[in-house]
């Protein structure tokens, strides 16, 4: 039971990881042992955070944007190169649009539906190989970041964002079901209100925000990593296509 939560010897890729959710959650796997690479659009913000999060332990910066067919297939063509085994995937990398019902771009469409539902598929069946050596001796995770928002519906009208979002929580639950057959257990988790670019609501108002939240705060580090850890430790090895909500009672809230 006290290497319930280990990761020493787990080798993980979290895409986003710069900074956010992503970086919340590269902080949390390193702690617990594991080497993490993680990836961002942004180089410069990629080899940066990579060289902060080195601190705590091992973390090396892909930096390759993921939101096309080309980034995905070259991700996992460099990552490979460095590492055979893949024990750990986190599918953050996202993006948002917002815009009035009437003038919502295509653009703002394909842009976060790729990234966010399209992106997670392809780069897990791009590292298929990697995870099923990965996943010899105990399961290889696949980790997909949804939102609350893919389960109840805000205010804003993020069309596109919601959409995926939702698709994201369907999908992880039919890939879960296929690649269980290769002992990799992919699961997912729906934050609500985290500080982050993406959230910048949370982050620059965070007390206002707070007020809506039925414990009383924004999300922590050590929230959203301990989800990650959970499910990326042998404690998550029994967890299948589930998609844990960490959102203080937001969900809850908007259905009551």
């Amino acid at each position: 039971m006290k290497d319930l939560f280990s990761l020493q010897g787990r080798v993980a890729l979290v895409t986003g990881g710069s900074r956010g959710i992503g970086r919340m959650i590269a902080a949390g796997l390193l702690h617990q042992g594991a080497k993490v690479y993680i990836t961002a659009r942004k180089a410069e913000a990629c080899d940066a955070a990579a060289r902060e999060l080195s601190e705590i332990g091992p973390c090396i910066s892909l930096p390759i944007d993921v939101s096309t067919m080309e980034g995905t297939q070259r991700l996992a063509t460099e990552l490979q190169a460095l590492e055979p085994a893949l024990h750990i995937l986190v599918n953050n990398a996202g993006a948002a649009w917002g815009e009035d019902f009437d003038t919502f771009p295509e653009s703002g469409w394909d842009k976060v539906v790729d990234l966010n539902m399209k992106t997670p598929f392809f780069l897990t069946q791009a590292l298929h190989a990697a995870l099923l050596k990965g996943a010899k001796e105990r399961p290889a995770k696949v980790i997909n970041i949804a939102s609350i928002d893919g389960i109840s519906v805000n205010q804003w009208e993020t069309y596109s964002y919601t959409a995926s979002k939702a698709g994201l929580i369907h999908l992880t639950r039919r890939m879960a079901l296929r690649l269980a057959k290769d002992n990799i257990v992919v699961s997912g988790i729906a934050p609500g209100p985290f500080p982050s670019s993406m959230n910048k609501e949370a982050r620059d108002h965070g007390d206002a925000v707070a007020e809506r939240v039925p414990l009383g705060r924004v999300g922590t580090q050590e929230d959203m990593a301990g989800a990650a850890i959970y499910l990326a430790s042998r404690a998550g090895d029994y967890v299948v296509g589930e998609t844990i909500v960490v959102d203080g009672g937001v969900t809850i809230a908007r259905g009551s």
